[in-house]
């Protein structure tokens, strides 16, 4: 058996029953225990973690694992996890009421994706791709106007889109709801999607 992993936990119960819970360091994984030959694709599989995820972010805040990873026990887990734990720890314990939300963003402006045929270093391409991606831009009005919704951080994923995620308080997901809302009044012209909440996956990451 092997357990496919959701996320990092403070503390059993905050796993289970909703979960399986695997020790971790002084942290707990949370997952779906699965036969050895159950391929990690199957629609059914990736239904049921994602209904999981859902009922254990109702149950407390923790940092979302990424998908496929599935150790075999405690031992497989730890050793993989060992470098994130402290961080992970002390980023759970200062967010234990915060969760993250997504506002996901068309472009307004961007920079054509590089021709890879144009370019006869590897290294060089991937180069002219970063600088693509990161200068893709929206409405630098609407881009305040979220950023001043809560604490956040600006993701360029591609060069077609942006990303902001947002980290906010349990208690006021409703009020930047409502703010969405109004944005979408403000910016009829900003094609954009709101989502969350979400657990932490973003706010765990190092800053670079």
């Amino acid at each position: 058996m092997k357990m496919v992993a959701i996320g990092a936990h403070l503390r059993r119960d905050d796993v289970e029953p909703v979960a399986q819970a695997m020790a971790c360091g002084d942290l707990f994984l949370s997952g779906l225990a699965v036969a050895d030959d159950q391929p990690l694709g199957d629609r059914d599989l990736l239904l049921r973690v994602a209904q999981t995820r859902a009922q254990l972010l109702d149950r407390a805040t923790f940092i979302a694992i990424r998908y496929g990873f599935a150790p075999r026990d405690e031992q497989e887990a730890a050793s993989k996890c060992a470098p994130h734990l402290v961080r992970w720890r002390s980023v759970l314990e200062a967010n234990r009421e915060n969760v993250e939300m997504t506002v996901k963003v068309v472009a307004a402006s961007s920079t054509p994706r590089p021709d890879r045929h144009e370019f006869t270093s590897g290294a060089d391409y991937l180069r002219a791709l970063h600088e693509a991606t990161q200068a893709t831009e929206a409405d630098p009005r609407f881009r305040d106007a979220v950023s001043a919704l809560a604490p956040h951080r600006w993701i360029h994923r591609d060069d077609r889109s942006l990303e902001c995620a947002l980290l906010v308080a349990r208690d006021a997901v409703a009020r930047v709801r409502e703010s969405g809302e109004q944005l979408k009044r403000d910016y009829p012209h900003v094609a954009f999607l709101l989502s969350g909440p979400w657990p932490l996956e973003v706010f765990a990451e190092e800053v670079k």
